[in-house]
């Protein structure tokens, strides 16, 4: 007879079963492995946050992931719930662990979603039945390698074939955190049906050359990590140009640069839009048909989400509204939302002869608020559009409505599609000289503590002016002042910030641009996107980051505080060629970085350096 195998069937306590932690919507039962710390991770958002927005990012509605190492179960939970995913398989190899995660998933409703095994995936030829896990103390340690003079309780646990998994489930994500389990199954998995991995690496049990072979495969594989979701120990990567179930989706899904519904323009008679009734960034509004149905080709993405969803028809509509009108989502009042995403579908213009009547939004809030900003004016005068914009306040019957695809935005779609790029690049800024100098610096530096920053930018804006660069406010110059600095410029360096949509917009492959992130978000990684994909080349990012300073009273990432590296980053920029040799920049010391933040900011322990 072969080794027992152990189950993990240990009975969950009512009182186990009450709830003592929500994590990025997901309600977290009490079990032995929460700790005070890991309760205070989990309802600060802190707990594998880095696996966790990785897989946000890529994970889109109706995908199959295939998860390995579901841990407490939050991960894969937060997963399902935030990325609807048609179908999560998670395996767990630490039976101690099943029963908890199963009464997380019964609290969250998820049963019918996610499917938990305890077994071990193994991808390599003679597959063993079982294999011995060594429980340690803390949960997070507990491995198939047996760590060198650690205390370990062993267990048999039964196995299961990758491929055979693969083949029948045909998951489209790959999520895995297998306590360096994963150098093994890279070395024999074939990955070909995958369009994103989210992978932790644990180089202290096969080390640096280990962790580089793993890294090795996936490129190899095709796989190209993405870009502010991704850091040393934790890759997030996608494959391009992959084709398989997720070419096959739906109109109601994410807009994809690639092709689909993005790319095409629908007319629909006798429109209903309808405004939200309140602030929340996820709330019924949008486009219905006169049926009564839901247009899904009118809703607006943040990406993977739909922000817009379907909402009751209303009894009687506010106002009628005569004409052909150009459908323009939500317009923003905030400068980088209004670039990225209330401009996404003016791409349509391009098409239509004869023109419409105007352009037509809902607002991002509900306000009564009239008029246009000036720099909303500006971007509009900049494309040479002298359309009415009307705003839909409450709800509308519209004579005839043009629904372009959502072209541009967050998300995949920050690369823009290419009927998008093409109207953008013949049409922005068309009738603006370039002027200024050919070495520009875009600062943030009085911003304000309001909008999130780099500790310590004044120094940098001097060290750069000594090297020839010309230090540039935005925001205190008018759209059409700011085009003309960037056509000038032949050199930029910019802190990471809204500046850099616009600058996207009119880049051109000749121009050199490098972009210091202020904080570690998925926020980075569409701007990048944006820039890589409408400039034609892909920035010079310069990771110096030795600390993140958070507010106390917020999470919110935009209004972080970087604490860069001064001499690290002259030598990168040096290194990329943006300056010459000179004298040594000074580090901030602490009393410099207390005293530019003054109270209220608390030390987060992230870091954003080379790899």
């Amino acid at each position: 007879m072969g080794p027992r195998v152990e189950t993990g069937s240990r009975y969950v306590s009512e009182k186990q079963s009450d709830i003592v932690a929500v994590y990025r919507g997901v309600r977290v039962p009490a079990s032995p492995f929460l700790t005070e710390p890991r309760i205070t991770r989990l309802n600060e958002g802190r707990y594998e946050a880095e696996e966790v927005a990785g897989a946000l990012e890529v994970v889109r509605a109706g995908d199959r992931v295939l998860e390995l190492g579901a841990g407490l179960g939050a991960v894969g939970a937060a997963i399902a719930l935030n990325a609807r995913p048609a179908a999560l398989l998670s395996f767990e190899a630490n039976p101690d662990l099943i029963p908890h995660i199963r009464a997380l998933h019964r609290a969250n409703g998820l049963e019918g979603v996610i499917e938990l095994r305890n077994q071990v995936l193994v991808s390599a030829p003679n597959r063993p039945g079982t294999v011995t896990f060594h429980r340690r103390s803390s949960f997070l340690g507990s491995s198939l390698l047996a760590p060198e003079g650690k205390p370990v309780r062993p267990v048999e646990v039964a196995t299961a074939d990758f491929a055979e998994v693969v083949a029948a489930f045909r998951p489209d994500v790959l999520v895995m955190d297998i306590e360096g389990g994963e150098l093994e199954l890279l070395r024999h998995a074939d990955l070909a049906g995958l369009h994103a991995v989210v992978l932790e690496f644990h180089p202290r049990f096969y080390g640096k050359d280990g962790m580089q072979s793993c890294k090795a495969v996936l490129r190899r594989a095709g796989f190209r990590k993405c870009e502010g979701f991704s850091s040393r120990l934790v890759w997030t990567c996608t494959r391009r140009g992959h084709s398989g179930p997720v070419a096959a989706l739906a109109v109601d899904t994410p807009p994809d640069p690639g092709g689909g519904w993005s790319h095409e323009i629908a007319t629909v008679d006798s429109a209903i839009v309808q405004a939200s009734g309140g602030d929340e960034k996820f709330s019924p509004a949008g486009v219905m048909r006169p049926d009564g149905s839901d247009m899904p080709e009118a809703a607006v993405w943040i990406g993977n989400r739909r922000s817009t969803r379907p909402f009751r028809r209303p009894e009687r509509v506010a106002e009628e509204i005569s004409g052909t009108w150009l459908w323009g989502g939500t317009l923003w009042n905030y400068f980088a939302h209004f670039i990225v995403e209330s401009s996404g579908r003016l791409w349509g213009l391009d098409r239509l002869r004869p023109q419409p009547d105007g352009i037509l939004y809902i607002p991002r809030r509900h306000s009564r608020e009239d008029g246009l900003a000036a720099f909303q004016k500006g971007f509009y005068a900049a494309l040479g559009i002298t359309l009415p914009i009307r705003v839909v306040r409450d709800s509308a019957r519209v004579e005839r409505l043009i629904v372009p695809g959502q072209g541009f935005g967050l998300g995949a779609i920050s690369a823009g599609t290419a009927p998008f790029r093409a109207w953008i690049h013949a049409n922005f800024g068309k009738g603006i000289a370039p002027d200024g100098p050919e070495r520009l610096y875009i600062s943030r530096s009085l911003m304000g503590a309001g909008r999130g920053r780099l500790i310590g930018e004044d120094r940098i804006g001097t060290d750069l002016t000594r090297e020839g660069y010309e230090v540039f406010h935005p925001q205190k110059h008018a759209i059409a002042t700011q085009i003309a600095r960037y056509k000038a410029a032949k050199r930029v360096v910019a802190a990471e910030g809204s500046a850099l949509h616009l600058f996207a917009f009119v880049g051109r492959p000749d121009q050199a641009v490098a972009v210091i992130p202020r904080r570690r978000s998925r926020a980075t990684a569409h701007l990048l996107s944006q820039l890589t994909s409408f400039t034609g080349t892909a920035p010079t990012v310069l990771k110096v980051l030795r600390e993140v300073w958070q507010p106390v009273h917020s999470r919110r990432k935009r209004l972080a505080a970087g604490e860069p590296d001064l001499p690290l980053l002259q030598a990168g920029l040096r290194a990329a060629g943006f300056i010459g040799d000179g004298p040594q920049w000074a580090p901030l010391d602490n009393e410099a970085v207390r005293a530019a933040l003054g109270k209220g900011y608390r030390p987060t322990g992230e870091t954003l350096l080379p790899d």
